[in-house]
């Protein structure tokens, strides 16, 4: 039986040079986190493994994770759907339709049992059993299923898989529900967004080739790489928001300046993503450069989140102390509580060294005189 091409050969057939190869495995690993050391394995792993078998569905959603992923303006990464992974089943990318399509699915989930990645994009409506979305007379809930038994790992692309995104939204008709919530007993990597940047989702997937494994996850089930740190505290505009300066209209001279956006409803200051250090359009910005606040677009239940134009009536923490394990409504009341506390406590304080410095002016005078 002739053997796999790995994933260098495969990429060197496709015109990839070896600088370019080894430049995008240093690059990969810096932005998925890891340390120096780990590029020689990220190299080692493309240059003797086989490609990684792939089957992606697509439930409720817009394919706007598609597009991101294959429209990233990294060489490689745009590329990393046909040269890194073996996708031999996607309803949007594959020519195959039909009954030809159904075969190719089924074929590579018997010839990889447990060794293909299943990636789900876009969430999987429950109600009326699931009629909101069927594909060749089964429904969604049905395919994913049988798909998950046998797959080594999922990863669930996007807002819509990740947390069920705007179809989930009051008063969720369909009955939208995340993959996490579905799926059992198994990997599930959740990688949210809507759409998640390129650049994630390629880490993500580079990660499971190099290291035969997911990468660390934080309580939502997300990349710490990639989701450990609000977009308030990788954002440029962050000093702004320290000194007190304010955006207070979209037309206003504030806005012309580049002031914090947190006025005009910015959910930076609750939500973790990459956006403010893995920017869009080739590194050149991300949403709050474009003017616009952040709408919390990797939370869940952002959609419900209260008008994305209105001001936050608190949010969890100041600093970068803050996890997305603690994260919370609950967290901002108590951490402006820990404030006010700490200012009494102070002042108390403060008042305190006044009043025994003055005793001891006068003290002192008394014994002068």
């Amino acid at each position: 039986m002739k053997t796999p091409l790995t994933m260098w050969e495969y990429a060197e057939l496709n015109g990839v040079s070896r600088r370019d190869f080894l430049k995008f495995a240093g690059w990969i690993a810096a932005a998925a986190g890891l340390e120096a050391s780990a590029i020689g394995k990220v190299v080692h792993a493309m240059d003797t493994k086989p490609r990684l078998p792939v089957v992606w569905f697509h439930g409720q959603e817009c394919t706007c994770c598609s597009e991101s992923f294959i429209r990233s303006s990294h060489p490689i990464v745009s590329d990393i759907v046909l040269d890194k992974i073996s996708l031999d089943y996607t309803e949007t990318l594959m020519a195959a339709a039909g009954h030809q399509a159904e075969e190719a699915l089924h074929a590579t989930m018997k010839k990889y049992k447990g060794e293909y990645l299943m990636l789900m994009e876009g969430s999987v409506p429950l109600e009326e059993g699931g009629v909101y979305c069927c594909i060749g007379g089964r429904t969604m809930l049905d395919i994913v299923k049988e798909a998950a038994a046998d797959a080594k790992a999922v990863i669930a692309w996007g807002s819509c898989a990740s947390n069920g995104c705007i179809q989930a939204a009051r008063p969720n008709p369909t009955g939208a529900t995340p993959i996490h919530k579905v799926i059992s007993g198994k990997p599930i990597i959740n990688v949210p967004g809507c759409p998640p940047i390129a650049e994630v989702m390629a880490g993500t997937i580079v990660h499971l080739l190099a290291f035969d494994r997911i990468p660390q996850l934080d309580g939502l089930g997300r990349p710490r790489a990639f989701y450990s740190r609000r977009v308030h505290d990788t954002c440029y505009r962050r000093p702004n928001y320290d000194a007190g300066l304010f955006v207070e209209s979209f037309d206003d001279e504030n806005a012309r300046r580049g002031y914090c956006l947190y006025k005009m409803g910015c959910r930076g200051p609750m939500t973790y993503n990459a956006c403010g250090t893995t920017r869009w359009n080739n590194g050149v910005s991300f949403p709050i450069q474009s003017g616009h606040g952040c709408i919390g677009c990797s939370e869940a239940d952002f959609w419900d989140n209260g008008p994305f134009y209105q001001r936050l009536a608190s949010f969890p923490g100041f600093g970068i102390e803050s996890t997305a394990d603690t994260i919370g409504v609950a967290l901002g009341v108590g951490t402006a509580a820990g404030i006010a506390a700490h200012a009494i406590s102070t002042n108390i304080r403060k008042r305190k060294i006044i009043q025994a410095e003055i005793q001891s002016s006068k003290e002192q005078d008394a014994s002068e005189q």
